[in-house]
């Protein structure tokens, strides 16, 4: 390194000089893996809270000026012969109400609701109904949209920085996007057009994150004046680089971080899956950002490097 990388080290060495991301990297791999193996064992075992969005089904709010109760607005419903999931109250004093049908209505059953809900508590509620393939279509088209950034996020990666870090970015991306479908699997939390939202919100702020470091990774192998060829040499430019910008990702997490806690303690109930997505996103997004992509790139490109000079050994003994 040279004097001002040397600089930059021991300024950076006094507050974070004993964090080596890379002598556990094992641990933290190990860790994803777990999650990785849980999350998937979920997905077969609690499936997902698919919402309207993705199913068919209808969905009724109400929003009323008085307080309601789960036991009177589920009694309207069984009054009117619909089997409805247990309403879910929200809003100052409980005047909201979220009643979920599994069925498809018709414009007489929808005209029916309104009518009788009108009577009971005084307002006109907002029905939504959702068909078999419209759920089918939103589902497809969220994925292509998430398959569609990948591709981009690789190709912008690799014209930038090479293709290694563009494979590992989206391989951290993923990491991401599966750790909050575990969460929302686990806990049962539905999932509706908003998650899919927040999903693509993770996915551009943690590859903003993953490009900075990466960023810093280039700019230190330049200041090595040297060729990088071992796992130790490209390790200790990751753990310079990780910590050069460490501050820097934390301090930008926890921004984002406390405005998404208060929204999830005082917003809506209509934004809860959006801002619950966001928060496991943003903690996940920092972490694969530091100790998955940076690490996981070392190894991969150690390993690549080995093979091009196995590979050039060969043929010069032949």
């Amino acid at each position: 390194m040279n004097t001002n990388s040397n600089m930059n080290y021991k300024h950076y060495n006094k507050f974070y000089g004993h964090l080596d991301f890379m002598k556990y990297r094992n641990v933290f791999f190990i860790f994803s893996s777990a999650l990785i193996i849980l999350g998937i064992l979920s997905l077969f075992v609690f499936k997902l809270n698919l919402g309207i969005d993705f199913s068919s089904g209808t969905r009724i709010d109400i929003q009323g000026s008085q307080p309601m109760s789960v036991a009177k607005v589920a009694r309207v419903f069984t009054d009117m012969g619909y089997n409805a999931e247990t309403p879910v109250l929200a809003g100052n004093q409980n005047s909201m109400a979220t009643v979920r049908l599994n069925q498809e209505l018709n414009q007489g059953q929808i005209a029916q609701i309104k009518s009788v809900i009108q009577k009971q508590f005084g307002v006109n509620p907002n029905v939504n109904t959702v068909s078999p393939q419209v759920g089918r279509d939103l589902a497809k088209n969220g994925l292509y949209a998430l398959i569609i950034a990948s591709i981009f996020i690789i190709v912008y990666v690799w014209i930038r920085f090479e293709f290694l870090q563009g494979l590992t970015a989206v391989l951290a991306l993923i990491h991401d996007a599966f750790f909050i479908v575990t969460v929302f699997s686990l806990f049962h939390i539905e999932v509706n057009i908003l998650f899919i939202s927040a999903v693509l919100t993770i996915v551009g702020y943690s590859i903003n994150d993953t490009i900075v470091t990466f960023d810093r990774v280039r700019e230190n192998i330049k200041l090595s004046r040297k060729r990088l060829t071992t796992l130790q040499e490209l390790g200790d430019v990751v753990n310079l680089s990780i910590r050069e910008t460490l501050t820097r990702s934390v301090n930008t997490v926890l921004t984002v971080l406390f405005p998404v806690i208060f929204l999830l303690i005082f917003g809506s109930e209509s934004i809860r899956t959006f801002t619950i997505a966001l928060l496991v996103g943003l903690i996940c997004g920092v972490y694969s950002s530091i100790c998955i992509a940076c690490p996981l790139w070392a190894v991969m490109k150690s390993r690549y490097l080995a093979s091009r000079k196995e590979k050039r050994t060969v043929r010069t003994e032949s």
